[in-house]
Formats: structure tokens, C-alpha cells, sequence
């Protein structure tokens, strides 16, 4: 349902996963019909100087949202491109604001190109009563509407009387398919200009009057405790403003950075060591190891290929760290960061600081990188205490070695994974595996009991017979969160190694393989293509190697073919990539394919290179010198993305390559090597 906002400008509101079409106390302003508010609503106004705005509730982090919902906007009204802009929307009190899963383009997909087509359609009837035309001999291009004498009208000089018109003269259904001429156009995104020359605003950015620099002094180990402080020295110091003492260490509040770092280096701390301190890596993975449930009885008279696999920690390392400005009042607050959760990060903040969620304000800002990192909202709700105690603005910045040492990471899990085979098919496949969950008892490591868990795809993404897992773990006190493709990106990639475990045993070729036993035909689709664009099975000199691997999740399907140079074996390289994908709609294929590109550096990443390490309670990894992330010497020499076309609404793209990019590198490796890798990353 569609609601429209009657005022000087034309502005038409849908409603995003929120049943109530007002949002409570709200209040309609003069001469303005309200049958929806922005309270809940996706909101498209258009105003008299011609400019399409509408108002996004999702955040930008670098992911393309903002370019992939002005071209919806921008088909369906036949505006320019360049007429749209798209500003991310506050925190709300309801509705949906919840960027994660994938889900942002499938989710606006419907309800923005149909905000637009009313749009259209009440601008189109204006000018038809002002020129006493049939409406329906009139057509929108470039942001006018155009008449078949010539006439021109911009939006902006017809808004007003649009947004008095209740019922158009013409259909307000969205353009079929066969229409589009943006939607699925390869389209350079909105704001690209703006961040290569520096323009775009992060929170560190945002002149925010009197917010002052904040870093915080945190413990050597995970979820150590203050002792003792001594603050004398670091408050002589020039330019310090204030030292506030918070749950997880001591804020330094100063003029500028260099200061507040200065003061923080100055603070004399005793720490006692957080409940991590007895473990390292070799006692968790043991753990974790034990944690894994049993593997049932094999089928009788099946032949059994198996394989344990463990994957380490490893940090969202976001390019842009994690910022907040907060300005706390006694009776309100107002924040700006980048969330991916604004309306909880809201309800947290006001009860954390006591006061009702109306009297707290929180602006979304764009986000220079997530991967599920912001979905939680640490740094806003330090920078709302360290604010509340020092009674002035304060800009919060966690520095990288805060945010590899003490923030989010992937949770280490175990693997075991066993295959039955008999009259040269797979009749039984297991898949039973252990994760690290995050105790909230401060002693922690314990264990926590079992429970089924499915597979990524509901009944396995290959006919393996009997297909089952289940799933057990032990909890830690360390901080964890979602990381890009969440548990798909660790279960899948040992699935798929698994895969070609079973071709190599039963003498075939892991691409026929796979095709002759996926169930589903778009999977058989990709993988043929990215078989064929990325000539599978060419000859390859010794110590190189091809590797593939699939995934399907979030209504879509993936194929990589990865080639691997590890005639050295410690120092591989990957050095060509070819990734297939089916999305449905592709609103944009070349943020696709920035997309699939990113996803191929995290499986590089993860497989080859980039994990923490456990020391006695802490993080030994502290920055991109020592956490080996995949840097542009280690990045494929050779790129290709294939896009799929096929009908239906979009699907999920985001997180959709990780397991399919992670699979083809290990399995690429393998067959280069002669090895078979089964801890991640290799280099641990």
C-alpha cells in the first residue's frame, strides 16, 4: 500500500514492514493530509526545484543501497539519475530499518518502484489538467512530463498541484520488465565522485558544535577490569578536557586526537586480567573439537570419506573504524554514526542512559565498510556515557587496534563432515559441527548443549541422499558478531572442499560432478558458466591449479572458478577469478559485480591469510600489519563476473559469493598442492 501526503510539494509515503499507518503522537502540519508518516515510512518527495528525494531507511556502507534505490526510483518516474538523491533516514519508532541478510534490495524493490509509479502518475495528471490534455497522451522523460506538441513541464513546476490530486487519471502500476531502461543498466554509482575526492561524510566528518575528540585506554586482555587508575599525568597534559571512567575502560575526552592519544598513553592503569586469561588458541580449538556432536551410524555397506575442518576468529576490519559523535543533555540526546540497527541502537542508548526513547535522536550516517560489523553499536553508546559524564559533545573513535582486539569478531568454529558412499553416489552426508557462542557469565567457558542446526540450503544443495547435521558449541567470554555470510561462509566452504573430496574418490571430474548431482538448475546454470568463461580443465603448469566451488542462499545462486599459484606453497596467490551469479533482477550488474569482487578477496582473505589468534586472553593481532588481510598484491590478477539473466524480483547479493569464493580457493589449492587444507587460514 501506497500512502499519499498532500502538501506544496508532492510527497508519497509506502510503508516498510509496519502494519500502523501513524506513528503514535503524530501530528499533522498545517494544510497537510497525512495518511503516513516518516515515522514508518519509505518517503519520495519531490520538490520545486526539480530534485527527487527520498528518504532512505537502510544505511550505505559501501554496498551500493543508495545507487540500487535511486535507479528504481529513477525507471519508474523517468527522472534523471542525477535529479535523484537519496539521504539516509534517522533512527524510527517503527516500521523497518534493519540493513542485513542481504535483504535490502529485494525488500525495497516492490514498495520503491511503486512509490515512484505514483508518483508518476499524479505528475502526469497535473500536467495533463493544466494543459487540458488526455492524460494518457503524455509520457515522462529527463524529470518532465512531455506533451506530443512539444510542451515540456519539469516535476518540480508541477509538484503542488500533484500533490492535490487523490486519484490520478492514469495507472500507477510500476513498468513491466521489458520496459526498464535504468533498471539493469550497468550504472557507476551516485556517490562515487563524492568519495574519491573526499566529499562523502563520515561520522568523524560531521561538524557537530563542540564535540570534542574521544579515545579510550581498554585492558591488554578480553574484557579486563580496572584495578586502580592514576590520571594525574595525563591530565596535566595540555588540551585534555576530561578522563571518564566506563565498562570497558577509561575515555579520554581532548582538543584533538594527538592530544586525547597523548593523555591515554599517560594514564597510569592497573588491569586484572579478563576470564579469558587461562585460554589460548590450541585449548579453544581442543574445546571446540570436543563440542562437535558425534557422527551417526553410517549407512551398511557405504564406503566413507570424512573430514574435520576448523576455522579461526576473524575481525570485520572495517576500512573506515568505528566513530560516533553524541551530544547527552539531561533531558535528551542526539547521535550520528553509521548502524545497521538504528531503532535498537536507539532503545539501547535511551535506556542506557535513562531516558524515554523520544528524548534520543540518532542520525544514520554512511558507513565506509561493515560486513556485519555494525550491526552492533558499541562506539554509540561509550560516546553516550563518556558524553552524560563529561556534559559535553564528544566525537568517540575507536582506534584499529581497539576494534581488532576488543571489538566483533567471527566466532572460531569445528567442522566434521562425513559423505557415505555406495554404487559410486552419495547415499548419507553428515555435517555436524561446534562454534564458539559468547558466554554473558563472566566465568565463561562452558559448554552449551547441542542443537539441530539445517544446512544452509534446506535439504542440501546436492542429491547426497540422507542429508542431517547437528550442531554443539561452548561459550566464551569474547566479543562476537555476525560476520559477512555468517555461518555460511565457514559450513559451506567445508562442504565444498568435502565435494571434491568425494569426485577425486570416485574417479570424476569435480565440475561433472557437481552438475550431474545439484538439485537445483540455477546452481547447474552458474556453474556452467563460470566453468566455461574460466576454461575448466585447461592444462596448467605444476604448482598451479583451478578450484571451484557454489552456494545458494537469499533466492540466489553463485559459481567461482578460482586459479591458484602455489608453486610456493607458504606464499599462494590466487591469480584469476571468474565468478557466475543469478540473482533475479539485477538492479545494478556493475555493484554486482563490485559486490562478487569483494567477495572473492574475503574468501582469499580467510582461506589464505587472515585469521586472530588467541594469547592467554588476548588478541594477538592488532592491525593490518599482523591481522593479513588480502592487499592489492594479493588480490587476482584476473577478475570476471557473469551475470545470469533471468526474470523475477532480486534476490540477495551481498554476502552471497564468501563460501563460493572461500571453497574454490581451498579446493584450488588442494589440487596445486596435493594437499588437503583443513585449518583456516592456511598461514595459522
Amino acid at each position: 500500500m501506497v500512502y499519499t501526503v498532500a502538501a506544496t510539494t508532492l510527497t508519497v509515503a509506502a510503508p516498510l514492514g509496519c502494519d500502523t499507518p501513524r506513528a503514535d503522537g503524530a501530528t499533522a502540519a498545517p494544510d497537510v493530509l497525512v495518511t503516513g508518516t516518516d515515522e514508518e515510512m519509505l518517503v519520495l518527495e519531490v520538490t520545486a526545484a526539480n530534485e527527487v528525494v527520498v528518504r532512505l531507511p537502510r544505511v550505505e556502507v559501501g554496498q551500493g543501497i543508495t545507487t540500487a534505490v535511486a535507479m528504481m526510483i529513477a525507471e519508474e518516474l523517468d527522472a534523471r539519475l542525477a535529479d535523484v538523491r537519496i539521504p539516509l533516514a534517522d533512527a524510527r519508532s517503527k516500521g523497518n530499518q534493519y540493513t542485513g541478510g542481504s535483504s535490502s534490495v529485494s525488500s525495497l524493490y516492490g514498495p520503491a518502484r511503486q512509490l515512484a509509479a505514483t508518483a508518476r502518475a499524479r505528475l502526469v495528471t497535473a500536467a495533463a489538467r493544466r494543459w487540458r490534455l488526455p492524460a494518457h497522451t503524455l509520457r515522462t522523460w529527463n524529470t518532465r512530463v512531455v506533451a506530443r506538441d512539444g510542451r515540456t513541464a519539469t516535476f518540480g513546476s508541477l509538484t503542488a498541484s500533484a500533490a492535490r490530486i487523490r486519484h490520478p487519471d492514469v495507472s500507477s502500476k510500476p513498468k513491466p520488465a521489458s520496459r526498464h531502461r535504468v533498471i539493469g543498466r550497468p550504472t557507476t554509482r551516485i556517490d562515487a565522485r563524492d568519495i574519491v575526492t573526499g566529499a562523502a561524510k563520515y561520522a568523524g566528518d560531521l561538524a557537530v558544535a563542540g564535540a570534542k575528540p574521544t579515545v579510550v585506554a581498554r585492558p591488554p586482555t578480553l574484557r579486563g577490569k580496572l584495578v586502580s587508575l592514576d590520571d594525574t599525568a595525563a591530565r596535566a597534559l595540555p588540551g585534555v578536557h576530561a578522563v571518564v571512567r566506563i565498562p570497558g575502560g577509561v575515555a579520554v575526552v581532548a582538543e584533538t586526537f594527538h592530544h586525547a592519544f597523548q593523555a591515554r598513553d599517560a594514564l597510569r592503569i592497573t588491569w586484572a586480567d579478563g576470564p579469558l586469561a587461562p585460554l589460548s588458541d590450541k585449548e579453544i580449538r581442543a574445546r571446540l573439537r570436543a563440542a562437535v556432536p558425534r557422527l551417526g551410524t553410517p549407512p551398511r555397506g557405504s564406503t566413507q570419506i570424512e573430514g574435520e575442518f576448523a576455522f579461526a576468529f576473524v575481525s570485520h576490519a572495517p576500512m573506515e573504524v568505528l566513530t560516533a559523535v553524541a551530544d547527552v543533555r539531561s533531558d535528551r540526546a542526539e547521535l550520528w554514526f553509521a548502524t545497521q540497527t538504528p531503532m535498537e541502537a536507539r532503545e539501547t542508548v535511551a535506556d542506557l542512559l535513562g531516558l524515554s526513547k523520544t528524548a534520543v535522536r540518532v542520525h544514520v550516517t554512511r558507513g565506509g565498510g561493515s560486513f556485519g560489523r555494525r550491526l552492533n553499536f558499541d562506539q554509540a553508546t561509550e560516546a553516550a556515557l563518556v558524553s552524560k559524564a563529561a556534559r559535553r559533545p564528544v566525537r568517540l573513535m575507536w582506534s584499529r587496534n581497539d576494534d581488532i582486539r576488543h571489538g566483533r569478531m567471527r566466532p572460531a568454529d569445528h567442522h566434521r563432515i562425513r559423505a557415505s558412499v555406495a554404487g559410486g553416489r552419495v547415499v548419507a552426508f553428515q555435517h555436524m559441527s561446534a562454534s564458539v557462542g559468547e558466554s554473558s557469565d563472566e566465568q565463561g567457558l562452558t559448554a552449551k548443549s547441542g542443537a539441530v542446526r539445517p544446512l544452509p540450503s534446506d535439504s542440501g544443495l546436492y542429491n547426497f541422499g540422507r542429508v542431517g547435521g547437528d550442531s554443539g558449541g561452548i561459550e566464551l567470554p569474547v566479543p562476537l558478531g555476525a560476520w559477512r555470510s555468517v555461518d555460511s561462509g565457514t559450513m559451506r566452504t567445508a562442504e565444498e572442499i568435502v565435494v571434491d573430496d568425494i569426485a577425486r574418490a570416485l574417479g570424476r571430474d569435480p565440475v561433472a560432478f557437481r552438475r550431474t548431482t545439484l538439485r537445483s538448475k540455477a546452481v547447474q546454470a552458474v556453474l556452467a558458466k563460470a566453468a566455461a568463461a574460466g576454461r575448466w580443465g585447461r592444462r596448467m603448469p605444476a604448482g598451479t591449479a583451478q578450484g571451484v566451488a557454489v552456494h545458494e542462499e537469499y533466492g540466489s545462486a553463485v559459481a567461482c572458478l578460482a586459479e591458484i599459484d602455489a608453486t610456493d606453497p607458504k606464499n599462494p596467490r590466487v591469480t584469476k577469478v571468474v565468478m557466475a551469479a543469478d540473482v533475479g533482477t539485477a538492479v545494478n550488474p556493475r555493484g554486482l559485480e563490485a559486490q562478487l569482487m569483494g567477495t572473492a578477496v574475503d574468501g582469499i582473505s580467510t582461506v589464505l591469510r587472515a585469521g586472530l589468534h588467541i594469547d592467554r586472553g588476548a588478541v594477538r593481532e592488532g592491525s593490518f600489519a599482523d591481522f593479513h588481510y588480502a592487499r592489492q598484491r594479493h588480490a587476482p590478477l584476473e577478475f570476471e563476473a557473469h551475470i545470469i539473466p533471468s526474470g523475477g524480483d532480486p534476490g540477495g547479493a551481498g554476502e552471497l559469493g564468501v563460501p563460493a569464493a572461500a571453497g574454490a580457493v581451498a579446493n584450488a589449492y588442494a589440487r596445486a598442492t596435493g594437499r588437503k587444507p583443513r585449518s583456516f587460514p592456511l598461514d595459522f
